[in-house]
């Protein structure tokens, strides 16, 4: 996850650090904590650029990308 936010043209620059908050080897699952560092808040970049859906949407870019 580093390297995917780290390198996205879109989110590189606020990207932090990403880390393990849970895991789960019955499911599978992991939650991570990704952490952003944002200019001053303006509704349109928060709203747009730091939309959950739009984070996602790049890390699902980059998975589309390598296959």
């Amino acid at each position: 996850l580093t390297e995917v936010y780290s390198s996205s043209p879109a989110l590189g620059r606020y990207f932090r650090s990403a880390e393990v908050v849970s895991s789960s080897n019955e499911s599978s699952t992991v939650i991570y904590q990704l952490v952003f560092s944002v200019p001053p808040s303006t509704e349109g970049f928060m709203k747009n650029t730091m939309n959950p859906d739009f984070i996602k949407n790049v890390l699902r870019q980059n998975i589309y990308d390598e296959d």
